[in-house]
Order: structure tokens, then C-alpha cells, then sequence
């Protein structure tokens, strides 16, 4: 296994890789994303992990930005040059923006949907007062 020198990375990208991403191509994005950092030579400034599911399955495919905390949605390999292009001017690529960590916490766009909570519990007890 690789020990990669992360001391240059400004963004370490994390490329959904779980079940319904790859039914959408995900590994194919990943790769596309991946040679486009490579062809631009930012491997010392972006780094990228593939991981398995990120929990927003209808956002697919998901692509995650630290340290800044944008969730991207609907990802796709043609969105790769404007994704990377995105990450080397540090603004976001907000067409594909589902969340953004604002300090305080995660705001959502418009478009996307909010999901359900987390804890089974809490889905009860919201539902009883709803």
C-alpha cells in the first residue's frame, strides 16, 4: 500500500464508491476525476479517496470536498474538468451543490431533497408531532 505525502493537499475529495453510485457509473467518475488531476498535475494539491456510501443514495453520484464540506450531487465523469476546474479556483461547482458546511452547520440547496433522520427513534417521535 501506498503512504501518499498529503503536506501540499489543499482538498482531499471523497468519491462515493457505494451500491447505487456504482450502479451510475461511479467507478467510471472516479476515474475521470482522477486523470483529470492527474493531466492538470494537481496530485500534490488534490487527493482522492474512493469510499463506499456516503448516505445520500438519490443524490447519486456523490462526491464530497474537505476541508471545505461540499456535498456535490448527479455527478458524472463528463462533470470531471468542470469538478477539477472548480477545485483549483476554490469556488464551488454549484450546479451539482447539495450541502455546504457553513461553519455552523449543512445548508442544502434548493433542489435537493432533505432526506430522512438518521436515528429511528427521532424519525418517531418527529412523526408523532407532525
Amino acid at each position: 500500500m501506498a503512504t501518499w505525502d498529503l503536506s501540499n493537499a489543499k482538498h482531499h475529495v471523497l468519491i462515493c464508491n457505494g451500491s447505487s453510485c456504482n450502479q451510475v457509473g461511479a467507478e467510471e467518475l472516479t476515474q475521470a476525476i482522477r486523470k483529470e488531476i492527474s493531466d492538470r498535475e494537481l496530485d500534490d494539491v488534490i487527493h482522492t479517496t474512493r469510499t463506499r456510501c456516503n448516505g445520500r443514495c438519490h443524490d447519486k453520484c456523490v462526491v464530497i470536498d474537505y476541508p471545505k464540506g461540499t456535498w456535490y450531487k448527479h455527478l458524472t465523469p463528463e462533470d470531471a474538468p468542470l469538478f477539477v476546474d472548480s477545485l483549483y479556483v476554490n469556488e464551488d461547482y454549484i450546479e451539482k451543490v447539495s450541502h455546504s458546511f457553513r461553519g455552523h452547520g449543512f445548508e442544502r440547496s434548493s433542489e435537493t431533497i432533505t432526506g430522512i433522520f438518521k436515528d429511528k427513534e427521532k424519525v418517531k417521535k418527529v412523526s408523532k408531532i407532525l
